[in-house]
């Protein structure tokens, strides 16, 4: 089958400015890919270059096997792309159904009006067909741009940042709808987004793009499982960072043994707040401690191997569903734990900080994942 989009070794430049550079990247049929990444990382210009806004530099982009730039231009409204853009793009002076109207033009009045109905139908806004855009909620007016954007059946949809206009309390509904009808029609969409949670979960693949690159393509659960890269680590979500140094049993950071490796004498574990264990210490742990503590002192760095380590609680923050707790380790370091809602260690409580079991940490070398 011929796949839906197709970017092939495409540069854009602004100036001296690379802003996409030799990118490559290829969306099946019925995907829904998410493009993520910080401002100026090149998703927003890789986007415009598969609509047509923008000319390529170098490179090929095909559309449905059609090449549209390259060799040959064909210009955005002969693309067969439908875009949604964040400010929803609608044209004031018409009714949401002329909106619609208007990508169909061209063909029979009787097709117009049937599509426009289905589509409409499709969003669940029949009943706003009459309607002014002025006279929509936000949410209405991004699902009447999604209908005009399918109404005349688009190989791809681009939807460029389309929710963050929308209040939080309205965006995940939004997008869930969205999804949906994006789902029910077997469409094929490419998104740009910079919210990390709206990639994993709208996304059947996730690029996280860096400097004009992709740096990480891959499901949902690869990118924020297994980061390839430090960068894609703390991107993706909060990551914190430990030293890790090989021993007899593998290698070992504060919080014990994390990995059986030892074809590497160093290395970094990646740790994320839901991966962090948290038991409260009793007095009488906390005494035994306070002993131990007066005949020795504990190294900068220094590997504590065993079921955990010991750690104080120095900040807590109440999250609604969750409790974000952040301790300090012993040698100074600190890391950060999701707990539920149930659970709270007032600041100052003595803790002993483990690996939530089942956790397999990344580990990093430098800037890069270690493969297993």
């Amino acid at each position: 089958m011929t796949s839906a989009l197709e970017v092939a070794g495409v540069s854009k430049s602004y100036g001296s400015t690379p802003a996409v550079r030799a990118l490559g990247l290829v969306v099946e049929q019925g995907e829904i890919l998410a493009l993520i990444g910080p401002s100026g990382c090149g998703k927003s210009t890789l986007l415009r270059l598969v609509a047509g806004l923008e000319r390529p530099d170098a490179g090929i982009v095909r559309v449905g096997g059609d090449v549209v730039a390259g060799p040959t231009w064909v210009p955005p409204e002969r693309r067969r792309v439908g875009l949604v853009f964040q400010e929803h793009a609608l044209f004031p002076h018409l009714r949401v159904s002329e909106n619609i109207r208007f990508g169909l033009d061209g063909r029979p009045r009787s097709e117009q009006d049937a599509r426009v109905v289905e589509v409409l139908e499709l969003v669940h806004l029949a009943h706003v067909a009459d309607r002014y855009p002025h006279e929509l909620s936000g949410g209405e007016q991004q699902r009447v741009a999604l209908a005009r954007a399918l109404a005349p059946r688009p190989a791809v949809v681009l939807l460029d940042e389309p929710f963050s206009s929308l209040d939080e309390s309205l965006r995940a509904r939004v997008r869930t709808d969205t999804v949906d009808v994006l789902r029910a029609t077997g469409t094929t969409a490419l998104l740009v987004t910079h919210d990390q949670t709206e990639a994993l979960t709208v996304g059947d693949r996730i690029g996280v793009m860096r400097e004009g690159v992709i740096e990480q393509l891959g499901s949902p659960d690869e990118v924020f499982e297994r980061p390839v890269s430090r960068f894609v680590a703390s991107f993706m979500g909060d990551a914190d960072f430990l030293p890790a140094s090989v021993g007899t049993d593998g290698l070992a950071c504060e919080l014990g043994v994390v990995s059986p490796r030892t074809d590497v004498d160093a290395a970094e574990v990646v740790l994320r707040p839901h991966e962090v264990a948290l038991a409260r210490l009793t007095s009488a742990d906390v005494a035994v401690l306070a002993a131990e503590s007066a005949d020795a002192t504990v190294r900068e760095g220094e590997v504590q191997v065993g079921a955990g380590a010991r750690a104080v609680v120095t900040r807590v923050e109440y999250h609604g569903a969750f409790v974000l707790h952040t301790v300090r380790l012993a040698s100074g370091r600190t890391l950060r734990s999701w707990q539920p809602h149930s659970v709270r260690h007032p600041v100052g409580t003595h803790v002993e900080v483990s690996l939530v079991p089942g956790i397999v940490a990344s580990l990093l070398v430098g800037e890069r994942t270690l493969t297993s």
